[in-house]
């Protein structure tokens, strides 16, 4: 008798795609150790078709396929949240695996649509990915020829920074930033895989964060009152780091209750951002 699959269970692995929509034959998967809160789903955009004569529906067709993966995971390298910024394609398997069966479930033709990053006191780095495919696939089989993980340890929180202007920020208690792609899916009217979007096109891009503060100084206040830009670099373990340029806060509030210390929040908007 069958039993049912537990997270244990569980893996995430990807590959990069030389063409978009094609998995590598016999690919080298990179596997994510630190996924968690996996969601592989998938939409046939059912199309309804009602007609005169009955209350319901007189045919339902499949539509566009819509495929989708979301999951988190503890930042140990930059090399997965690079695809946010080149906007490669790649190959994602999530697949279920038991001495009494496999189930794999591949995402071909997935292209980052947004990546958020953030880090507090006594934790460790954390991301989260949203991913849009073209398709996906289900097998009873692991499509790739290996498997390796990333062997670096997640990134603590003493070792990222906070730097404005350069000037190293040592006030910071918390920071978190998201940048999004908007992808738009793109299908056209075709007979061979019609029900598939041929294009995955990027639109305008946002780049949002937030820095939480100790209390200490009125400095993000007087920013704010003189419309002030700035750089903001924060580190992502070892050399890696993210920089944000043309910042501006777009709100500074100061959350005051009893028995606590007051604290600094500050949302911010960047026009460009560079991870390297």
């Amino acid at each position: 008798m069958a039993e049912p699959y537990g997270a244990h269970e569980a893996r995430v692995a990807y590959v990069g795609e030389s063409v978009y929509g094609e998995t590598p034959a016999n690919p080298a998967m990179v596997e994510i150790w630190t996924a968690e809160n996996v969601e592989p789903a998938i939409d046939p955009g059912l199309i309804k078709v009602r007609g005169v004569g009955s209350r319901d529906l007189a045919f339902i067709r499949k539509g566009l396929r819509q495929v989708d993966l979301k999951f988190g995971y503890s930042l140990q390298n930059i090399y997965l949240l690079n695809f946010v910024m080149t906007l490669g394609s790649m190959s994602a398997e999530v697949f279920y695996e038991k001495p009494g069966g496999i189930i794999s479930l591949l995402h071909k033709g997935c292209i980052m649509n947004s990546a958020a990053v953030e880090c507090s006191v006594e934790d460790i780095i954390k991301a989260n990915a949203e991913l849009i495919g073209q398709n996906l696939s289900v097998g009873t089989t692991k499509i790739g020829s290996s498997y390796t993980p990333w062997s670096e340890n997640p990134v603590a929180f003493y070792e990222s920074y906070v730097k404005k202007q350069a000037a190293v920020l040592e006030r910071a208690t918390a920071w978190k930033f998201k940048i999004e792609n908007h992808l738009k899916r793109v299908p056209v009217i075709r007979t061979t895989n019609g029900h598939l979007l041929k294009y995955l096109m990027e639109r305008h891009r946002t780049i949002t964060g937030e820095i939480e503060f100790e209390f200490e100084t009125k400095e993000e206040y007087d920013d704010v009152v003189n419309d002030t830009a700035f750089t903001l670099e924060i580190g992502l373990g070892g050399t890696n780091k993210a920089t944000f340029t043309d910042c501006k806060w777009e709100k500074v509030s100061t959350p005051t209750k009893i028995e606590d210390l007051v604290a600094c929040k500050a949302p911010f908007v960047a026009k460009t951002v560079a991870v390297s």
